[in-house]
């Protein structure tokens, strides 16, 4: 097969490429298929079409192509992912990358991980829970315990997420462990008001960005996908407050 034939298919393939590292990293539903349809114009494949949900991408390069699917199984939040997507398409449509460098830079973003180190994102869930206590009008007697049970919980959910894959049960244990913890401690003397501790040890695993995510793929008219990813939200709310409602069942 000559290059010329290759090309398109080429050129296919980096558009999927780079809609399925957006869409893993947390990239909004429109922000998505508006990437793609501008890298498949600047690679010469006017008239694409795209339709992307939380699960998956369906792209067609033309009325007479097959479409082609990618299922997207799991999704994280990494949002410099998104930012060198994007930088990559606003280069190719300046003209500043071929479709093979196109693709190389976009194999480099997706072997690429931008994580903190596991022990820094413990120590700054702990630090921001400690915070929200206080924010909530927790006193300062409430403050370390704030820390202690933010930290353990969300270690524990890091945890737990790699041992099962199945994130409500991660978040519901987490909550569950934060819960006890926040007990034990006030019972102990170590803090004074239980729910503030809860409230602010629990933050960490509230989905912002599901949330956020939910709210402009609605408002841009991507129902199918606000829907989902409001459903994903509801669902993480409800494991955190099931583990929450455990622990008060017990105690």
């Amino acid at each position: 097969m000559n290059e010329a034939a290759e090309l398109p298919q080429d050129s296919v393939q980096v558009c999927l490429l780079a809609g399925k590292i957006m869409l893993q990293s947390g990239a909004e539903t429109y922000r998505v298929e508006d990437t793609m349809n501008r890298m498949a114009s600047a690679l010469g494949l006017p008239g694409s079409h795209s339709y992307v949900t939380p699960t998956g991408i369906v792209f067609q390069s033309g009325d007479t192509e097959s479409a082609k699917l990618i299922r997207i199984v799991e999704r994280t939040t990494d949002l410099q992912k998104v930012a060198d997507v994007n930088d990559v398409s606003r280069k190719l449509a300046g003209g500043e990358l071929t479709c093979a460098e196109a693709r190389a830079r976009l194999l480099e973003i997706e072997a690429g991980t931008n994580a903190y180190p596991v022990a820094l994102q413990i120590a700054a869930a702990a630090v921001a829970s400690g915070c929200f206590t206080l924010m909530f009008r927790g006193g300062l007697p409430d403050f370390i315990p704030g820390v202690l049970c933010g930290g353990s919980g969300f270690a524990a959910f890091l945890l737990f997420h790699r041992l099962v894959k199945v994130k409500f049960f991660a978040e519901f244990t987490a909550s569950l462990l934060i819960g006890l913890l926040a007990a034990l401690l006030v019972s102990l003397g170590l803090g004074r008001e239980l729910d503030k501790i809860i409230i602010g040890s629990v933050m960490p695993l509230v989905p912002g960005l599901l949330i956020t995510n939910a709210v402009r793929d609605l408002m841009a008219g991507h129902l199918v996908s606000g829907l989902s990813r409001g459903a994903e939200a509801f669902l993480t709310a409800f494991a955190i407050g099931t583990g929450i409602a455990v622990m008060f069942t017990l105690f």
